[in-house]
């Protein structure tokens, strides 16, 4: 299980955020480069449809391989009130040979993106990802080298954290708190339920980059 709220920012944007994150964090960034596979289920797997998502670290010095599953959000009037989607999730180290043993189990490639960034990883009173990437579409099969923007001047920033049924509402408070620090710059909310750019975020950019460092939490 995990919670997780999500925004958009302008790429020009996207330093000031990073002091900010860093400044938060007081460590070091975690560079990104991540080629994603988005797969779904063949008909031999039954009626219902499956996704899976594998992903590919290429920043490391060998490409790492992960396989991902989203399952559904939380339901019930309780789960409508907050403000941070609560869903589950199952993630799993892989070999380079994940890709291929998925495709022989029936599953079939829907679409692939490329994510450039970069995260930061917080250890508060739960530990907290921000990741802040470029979502690249791929114009042929496989060609990284070749991807282009979806959205070209806007980067997304994702916030997860890892729950589960019996701390979820801890979690959906402190990633609403951490939310707080990032208001000026962007808006955070439940995938899906996005409120575009915030109209303080030149300001508020323009603050962080004169003063060139974030605040400690």
């Amino acid at each position: 299980m995990e919670c997780v709220v999500e925004g958009i920012i302008e790429t020009q944007h996207v330093e000031a955020l990073e002091i900010l994150l860093h400044g938060l964090c007081g460590a070091p960034k975690e560079r990104l480069k991540i080629h994603e596979f988005c797969l779904r289920s063949g008909p031999n797997l039954g009626v219902v449809s499956s996704e899976l998502r594998i992903l590919c670290d290429l920043e490391q010095p060998k490409p790492t391989w992960t396989v991902r599953q989203v399952g559904g959000a939380m339901r019930g009037a309780g789960a409508e009130q907050l403000s941070v989607l609560v869903r589950s999730m199952i993630e799993s180290k892989i070999s380079k040979n994940g890709l291929r043993f998925f495709y022989i189990l029936g599953y079939k490639l829907d679409h692939e993106l490329l994510k450039v960034g970069f995260a930061f990883h917080f250890q508060k009173v739960v530990p907290i990802t921000v990741t802040v990437t470029s979502v690249h579409k791929m114009l042929k099969l496989h060609a990284t080298d070749e991807a282009v923007p979806v959205t070209p001047g806007i980067q997304l920033v994702e916030v997860t954290a890892p729950a589960s049924a019996d701390n979820y509402s801890e979690v959906v408070a402190a990633i609403s708190s951490f939310s707080e620090y990032l208001a000026p710059l962007l808006h955070l909310s439940k995938p899906g339920v996005s409120a575009g750019v915030v109209p303080t975020a030149a300001a508020a950019a323009a603050s962080l980059m004169s003063d060139g460092r974030g605040k400690t939490l």
